[in-house]
């Protein structure tokens, strides 16, 4: 289960509290017992390096090798034309 940190507006007091990702509990203090409100904290997930952008695979032109012309060539095809192979 999640854990989520929280800070009371009265008293600034943090602190964390594990609950579901689906629940929305209103949560108290411990300290003065005030409604705390949830904190936003960022992701300690970065995503480096190539293969996480939609433009990462993309070539010159925005054409495929599976949509591409009949005269070029794709990685399904041994050497021949995508003309003549199941994935044209």
């Amino acid at each position: 289960m999640p854990r989520y940190e929280y800070r009371c507006p009265a008293c600034g007091t943090q602190f964390e509290v594990e609950h579901g990702m689906a629940e929305h509990p209103q949560v108290a203090c411990p300290a003065c017992g005030t409604e705390a409100e949830r904190v936003f904290v960022p992701s300690g997930i970065a995503f480096k390096g190539s293969g996480f952008y939609n433009t990462d695979q993309r070539g010159s032109s925005s054409a495929t090798p599976a949509t591409s012309s009949a005269g070029s060539k794709c990685a399904s095809c041994s050497g021949g034309s995508c003309g003549s192979c199941a994935s044209a």
